[in-house]
């Protein structure tokens, strides 16, 4: 189930990619492409979520959906070089402790 929960996670980090993306095209067409291509990736992490539900307890499984902000951050600094503080890499680091002690849970 973990892994489906990383999975719902990728898939919504790849949307939001999608999005930023489509701030950098120069066509309307280019914008529009990478708009539809994050609603598909949302709506179909969207129903992997709906599976996660149905057999983990949404008070353990949400919590595990900050694994986003890890997988935003680090795309954010590879695919467009945005700086990553000091403070980031601890708040990440945080995080990971956190999604590690929920995961051990389920």
């Amino acid at each position: 189930m973990v892994l489906l929960i990383v999975l719902v996670s990728l898939l919504s980090c790849s949307a939001q990619l999608c999005q930023k993306q489509a701030t950098h095209a120069l066509s309307r067409q280019g914008r529009l492409s990478w708009i539809a291509l994050s609603v598909l990736l949302l709506g179909f992490a969207m129903l992997l979520w709906l599976r996660v539900l149905q057999q983990v307890p949404v008070s353990q499984a949400y919590p595990m959906l900050s694994l986003n902000f890890i997988f935003v951050a680090l795309a954010g600094r590879v695919l467009w070089r945005e700086r990553l503080t000091l403070r980031q890499l601890a708040g990440t680091l945080l995080v990971v402790t956190g999604v590690a002690l929920m995961a051990s849970q389920l």
